[in-house]
């Protein structure tokens, strides 16, 4: 009676626990919305409204930062810095030995070191970002001066350290990868403005193309929740179960998912695309602004070229991604101290080659999805001639279903790792 209702008790305290990991993404996921919309003096927001309220770019940009850039409010550059550090960091890791050797060799003290830096690269890009959106808010400032241009840039780059922390303390006390947590409720916060769901008229549609939309689309919802989840299991033996002549045992396997990356690729992707976009707008040299502007009318317009780069920024970021957080040479090295081996293959080099082989063609698999759900939203209006989700895009539904499905796995292991130990206990 009494284990019954200790462990009655432990249950009930895990969940508050959960409860508590739930209440405080809540709370982060407020403020940072809240954060948006205080307004930063000295600032012409009527005649700045009227400005960015017909702005495609501005709308763009707005995807990633909420609404943030459309209001120019404290938290405006959103969680944008953070992710270009994290993407520079990455690019810059395998070519900087002392960074490789820091995420390769040195196991948690290495990636702490690497997080710091992510975060002192951020400080840097946050204050060159509020610079050029200080000097881009010069014809709307009531008082240009060094003291507007000063408080501007502390107030937006303090803004974007705000954001970086929020997503650090989400990912380690709340609940879910922070950095997309933010970036989803970003994305839901926009679709008032950028969505056609809340413009639709539905009293002139025709209900079968409606139908076949529906359908399409959860078939679209379905194939992309498969996918994320889908892994490659290869089977593994250990050296007392090949001493008692258990070969073809498939109980212990060694899972590599279909899309290792997850949703960081196109993540990263649409991030890169919208910089040229971001540096129109910043860039006070009106001959350097125009090139820039005349090479986004081009990227942009060009559906054909825009489609190849976005495919292509896919891809690489698909295998970089993989190559860095998934070390074949690691995983080879512990198999072989655990005396466990692929049936067929010998341990060692073998071994590894064979990981890397496997691991590319999930790669390619899985950025040649990433790539055809891009394009979806618009094969499936053309095809139905409904734009209920322009606006929304591939890297937005993509991105939301990606969450949703981390959230959802995360309580789970976390309530089945809580039963298991109460189960050792």
């Amino acid at each position: 009676m009494y284990k019954k209702n200790s462990g009655l008790l432990q249950r009930l305290s895990d969940l508050q626990i959960l409860k508590e990991k739930i209440i405080l993404t809540l709370i982060i996921i407020s403020i940072s919305r809240l954060g948006i919309f205080i307004p930063i003096p000295g600032i012409d927001y009527e005649n700045f409204y009227k400005m960015s309220s017909n702005n495609q770019v501005i709308n763009l940009i707005n995807i990633f930062a909420g609404g943030g850039f459309a209001t120019i409010g404290v938290f405006s550059l959103g969680i944008v810095p953070y992710i270009n550090a994290s993407i520079i960091i990455q690019l810059i890791t395998p070519a900087i030995p002392v960074l490789e050797k820091l995420q390769k060799e040195e196991g948690d003290f290495g990636r702490q070191k690497i997080n710091q830096i992510t975060r002192y690269l951020t400080l840097i890009w946050s204050v060159i970002q509020s610079i050029g959106v200080t000097f881009w808010l010069k014809k709307y400032a009531l008082e240009w001066s060094g003291v507007f241009i000063l408080q501007t840039i502390i107030i937006l780059s303090t803004g974007a350290m705000l954001m970086m922390w929020f997503s650090e303390v989400i990912t380690e006390k709340g609940l879910g990868n922070g950095s997309s947590i933010l970036i989803a409720i970003n994305i839901i916060a926009s679709l008032q403005k950028t969505s056609n769901i809340f413009k639709f008229n539905f009293e002139t549609i025709n209900y079968i193309k409606l139908f076949v939309f529906i359908i399409l689309l959860i078939s679209v919802l379905i194939l992309i929740i498969y996918v994320q989840e889908a892994n490659r299991r290869i089977p593994i033996v250990s050296a007392k179960q090949l001493s008692r002549g258990v070969i073809n045992s498939y109980n212990n396997y060694l899972p590599l998912k279909l899309n290792q990356s997850g949703i960081m690729p196109i993540i990263f992707a649409a991030s890169l695309t919208l910089i040229p976009v971001y540096l129109s707008q910043i860039i006070i040299n009106d001959k350097i602004r125009n090139l820039i502007i005349i090479f986004n009318n081009i990227f942009f317009n060009n559906k054909i070229i825009y489609t190849l780069v976005y495919f292509t920024l896919i891809f690489f970021f698909s295998y970089f991604y993989t190559n860095v957080f998934f070390n074949t040479n690691e995983i080879t090295e512990n198999l072989k101290k655990m005396a466990v081996s692929i049936p067929g293959i010998r341990p060692g080099r073998k071994t590894k080659i064979y990981l890397k082989k496997i691991l590319n063609r999930l790669t390619f698999l899985g950025a040649s999805f990433l790539s055809f759900v891009a394009i979806i939203p618009s094969v499936i209006e053309a095809l139905t001639q409904i734009s209920l989700i322009k606006g929304i895009g591939a890297t937005s539904l993509l991105i939301l279903i990606g969450v949703a499905i981390d959230i959802l796995k995360q309580i789970k292991t976390y309530l089945l790792s809580k039963n298991y130990e109460h189960m050792i206990e």
